[in-house]
């Protein structure tokens, strides 16, 4: 018996990274899973977003599991895209349980040089796109009847505050309001509304000359092990970056019935970074 039997659970920015760990780890406890990221450049973006291959990719471990998928290119700034490819999921998967608004994007500046741009693509995908991912898919839950979990990916950037990060600051800390609203407002649905707050993760988004820069101003070509020597100093336990899979085991959590009096709450997974 897995944690997720029979449920069907819908994530975006699934195609590497956290999202993949999740779409993974619950097509072991037994979800279906509806995927989506987007191929799409983003030009503020310092690294390579995901691509078709690795979103294929995804959906081949997630099978690989006995699980279905149903996985799709949608951009989260897209409405349109978002509710087409949950509305086909649905179709195919019979019911929606689960949503974790996962996708996000990094792209660190000191806040009066940022252009306009990086500042507003990243209130577009972080933000404005975590909303649109719950308008185009907790109605699907809310229609179901049986009530369900929604996680929202949120960051310790959110809480604590670093040089170069106001924009990515701001909408992190924005999606905490949007879901005790949220919270609020589902809780006669039987939906639980809660956010997660990763220090520093493994994963491209860390994992790029941008972020190495941004932790080793000091040297002039930095690489991860200097990025790990001043990142261990931000988190009280000795950790440089959590694996995906750590913030994994805290959604999988959020969203079995395990939590299932949990709602409106900030999960920390900060390896003592808040303290």
């Amino acid at each position: 018996m897995g944690k997720l039997d029979g449920r069907v659970a819908f994530i975006t920015g699934a195609g590497r990274g956290q999202g993949r760990s999740h779409a993974v780890r619950f097509a072991r406890e037994g979800a279906d899973i509806i995927a989506v990221d987007t191929t799409e450049t983003v030009d503020s973006v310092p690294y390579p977003l995901a691509d078709a291959e690795d979103l294929a990719e995804t959906a081949r471990l997630v099978e690989a599991t006995g699980q279905r998928t149903i996985a799709r290119e949608a951009d989260i700034r897209d409405y349109d895209a978002l509710a087409a490819a949950v509305a086909e999921g649905v179709g195919a998967l019979g019911r929606l349980d689960i949503v974790v608004a996962n996708a996000g994007i990094s792209s660190p500046a000191p806040t009066l040089e940022m252009s306009e741009d990086t500042w507003q693509d990243m209130i577009d995908i972080n933000l404005t796109g975590t909303w649109k991912t719950l308008k185009a898919s907790v109605p699907h839950i809310i229609d179901g009847g049986r009530g369900g979990s929604v996680v929202i990916a949120s960051s310790l950037a959110a809480m604590r505050a670093n040089e170069n990060m106001a924009h990515y600051s701001a909408s992190k800390a924005g999606l905490v309001m949007l879901m005790k609203v949220m919270a609020k407002e589902l809780a006669a649905h039987n939906i639980r509304v809660n956010t997660v707050h990763p220090t520093t993760v493994a994963t491209e988004m860390v994992l790029n000359e941008a972020t190495y820069r941004l932790f080793r101003p000091d040297l002039e070509s930095p690489g991860r092990m200097d990025f790990e020597e001043a990142a261990r100093t931000l988190n009280r336990m000795s950790v440089a970056a959590l694996e995906p899979e750590d913030i994994t085991a805290t959604v999988l959590h959020l969203v079995s019935d395990d939590a299932k009096f949990v709602t409106g709450t900030t999960q920390l997974i900060d390896a003592g970074g808040a303290l």
